[in-house]
């Protein structure tokens, strides 16, 4: 499996961002403007909190098993593979939905704060924003815990070699 790279999750950020600029200033020249929900910044930070308590509890279980602590309980393979799955899924969206909300707050902020109610769904694109940073590090940190060790020598020498 290969390990997320914050540069792609950048990019898809900013692609998103952009995207999302754009498609907010297409529909507001129509008169009306999607709303962000509050729930939004609320889903992402529950997510983030999930992310960041399994791996946080997973760095406990690898370090009592390492330490061959009596009564250790490991971490099983699959278990593992499957938060890194869901830390990498969750990493991708998150950067999507986040840049989606930037490029909605960004146009929000350049247009009109003196309107009540867009002021207030600035806020709640900024915290989205936010929480989704939140879920990607927290993903990111998760993916760090269950890294396999790297071999000392990673091109193993051919039997003809030897």
């Amino acid at each position: 499996m290969k390990q997320l790279r914050p540069g792609i999750l950048a990019g898809i950020f900013v692609v998103a961002g952009i995207l999302s600029w754009a498609g907010a200033r297409l529909w507001n020249a129509y008169g009306t403007l999607p709303g962000v929900p509050l729930a939004a910044p609320i889903v992402l930070g529950v997510i983030a909190v999930v992310l960041l308590a399994t791996a946080l509890s997973l760095k406990a279980r690898l370090k009592a098993q390492r330490e061959r602590r009596p009564g250790a309980k490991g971490v099983e393979p699959l278990m593992a593979a499957r938060a890194v799955v869901f830390g990498q899924a969750s990493a991708l969206v998150a950067a999507l939905v986040a840049g989606m909300y930037g490029g909605v707050g960004v146009f929000l902020l350049t247009d009109s704060l003196d309107v009540p109610a867009r002021r207030d769904q600035a806020w709640y694109a900024a915290f989205s924003v936010l929480a989704g940073i939140a879920v990607i590090a927290a993903a990111l940190f998760l993916e760090r815990v269950l890294k396999l060790p790297e071999d000392e020598d990673p091109t193993p020498e051919s039997p003809a070699r030897a």
